[in-house]
């Protein structure tokens, strides 16, 4: 009698039936999560302190704002505490999300009109300070003498605190004794009240900040620069390729995941830059500069504070970033980017 010997014997359970198919897991076997803390205990062992502080300065402020957006929290029916042992309870109520229906769909149209500038000041900032690192990277991955100085001198913005840089911005785009207008006015060509003027005042502002944003644009891309092999402008130089086609055609895709993190960052963080526009303008003249980050700072912390209203807006905030945030990832990925 011929025996089947192509099929592998059947495991069968105490009481005589086989294993439900599909059933690759047996019992006692530790899952995924158990598996991945006993192999690399150690670094959750490292990781586990940083995640608790996270979890307590972020997470706990994030929920708490999350609930105050829900509510009309202001100065008057908070808590507050009279002297040493008498305490006034919290009175405010809970109003679900009439501050969000209020600031986006409210009769007046200062959300919008917040929107619309700071999406212009993101732009504007991103652009020019990712133009300006790009070219400077450039000019400092070539051999020339002096490297090593350029270099820590066009750092010096970015490792200069924000507040005294602006501070000195301020001063030198004095209108009466500014060294900015001084300097114009030396060589023949028109001054401008750089901080007082609407227009002018909105160009101030970009221009500190791109002062602020390039030397870390420049970084990275020069750091994403010294990563190209060589080889590659070897071979393209044996080719005859112009140095106009060896930058379109070797040197932006090869910077591609370096220049894609660096944009989402910056964006991020000039979307919420409230240093520059609170120091240098304080939203002024009139409204012309104010960001949805300075107007909830302005919600929560003058006149009668809405600390709710504020909570709704900076609610808003965030969910306009993580929606930038996940569209961005996607284009990427459908571009080949893994992330």
């Amino acid at each position: 009698m011929a025996v089947n010997t192509d099929s592998p014997p059947t495991a069968v359970t105490a009481g005589g039936e086989p294993p439900a198919r599909g059933h690759r897991q047996q019992a006692g076997t530790p899952g995924r999560l158990r598996r991945a803390l006993s192999k690399h205990w150690y670094a959750w062992t490292l990781v586990a302190p940083v995640a608790i502080v996270v979890a307590v300065l972020v997470g706990y402020p994030l929920v708490q704002g999350l609930y105050l957006s829900t509510t009309n929290a202001n100065d008057k029916n908070s808590a507050k505490n009279i002297g040493e042992f008498i305490r006034i309870p919290a009175t405010y109520e809970s109003v679900g999300l009439d501050n969000y229906t209020e600031i986006l769909f409210g009769d007046n149209t200062t959300f919008w009109a917040r929107l619309g500038w700071t999406v212009t000041w993101t732009i504007a900032c991103v652009g020019t300070s990712l133009v300006i690192g790009l070219t400077l990277a450039i000019m400092l991955n070539r051999q020339v003498r002096g490297r090593s100085l350029y270099r820590t001198l066009l750092v010096l913005p970015w490792a200069v605190p924000a507040f005294v840089s602006t501070f000195s911005w301020r001063f030198i785009m004095n209108n009466d004794r500014g060294f900015l207008n001084h300097a114009l006015e030396a060589v023949g060509l028109p001054t401008f009240d750089w901080l007082n003027d609407p227009t002018m005042a909105q160009i101030s502002v970009v221009l500190v900040n791109t002062w602020l944003a390039f030397p870390f644009v420049m970084v990275a891309i020069l750091g994403g620069l010294q990563s190209i092999p060589a080889e590659l402008y070897e071979a393209a130089d044996m080719d005859g390729a112009t140095p106009w086609q060896k930058f379109i055609h070797i040197t932006l895709p090869a910077l591609r995941p370096v220049s894609s993190t660096v944009v989402l960052l910056s964006t991020i963080w000039t979307f919420n830059m409230f240093p520059v526009i609170f120091l240098l303008t304080n939203g002024g003249p009139g409204d012309q500069t104010q960001l949805l980050v300075t107007t909830a700072y302005q919600k929560a912390f003058t006149g009668l504070r809405q600390f709710g209203e504020a909570s709704a807006w900076g609610v808003i905030i965030l969910l306009i970033l993580v929606v930038f945030a996940v569209a961005y990832r996607r284009m990427l990925r459908k571009q080949g980017e893994v992330w």
